[in-house]
C-alpha cells in the first residue's frame, strides 16, 4: 500500500517543483523589460525597491515574495524613490540610489 501511495504522491511533487522555484527579481525584470520593448517603447525606466517604497512611476510587478515591487517610469526619466531609497553598490564600483546597475546610455 505504501508503495501505490508513494508512485501515486511522487508525480505531483515532480510536477510542483518548478511552480515552487521562484525567479531572481533580476529574471522578473527582464521578462518585463523584453515585453515593454516588445510593445514598442524604447525610453522607459524599471527599478526593484523595496515593497514599503513610496516611489513615482507604475508598479508593473512584484518579487522576492512579495518584499520588493518592480516599477516602471515613462520616458528617461527614473522613478524617483522616496525617503526609503535603497543605495547600492555595483559590481563595477559605481554606486546608484535605488538599485539600478545597469549602464546608462
Amino acid at each position: 500500500m505504501t508503495r501505490f501511495a508513494l508512485a501515486l504522491i511522487a508525480p505531483l511533487l515532480a510536477l510542483a517543483a518548478p511552480a515552487g522555484a521562484a525567479d531572481t527579481c533580476e529574471a522578473i525584470q527582464a521578462r518585463i523589460d523584453a515585453k515593454i520593448r516588445a510593445s514598442g517603447v524604447q525610453s522607459f525606466t524599471l527599478r526593484t525597491v523595496d515593497a514599503a517604497a513610496k516611489v513615482e512611476g507604475k508598479v508593473v510587478g512584484s518579487c522576492d515574495l512579495g518584499t520588493k515591487k518592480i516599477v516602471y517610469a515613462q520616458g528617461g526619466a527614473a522613478a524617483r524613490p522616496g525617503k526609503d531609497a535603497i543605495l547600492t553598490e555595483c559590481k563595477d564600483g559605481t554606486v546608484s540610489l535605488g538599485g539600478d546597475c545597469r549602464k546608462q546610455p
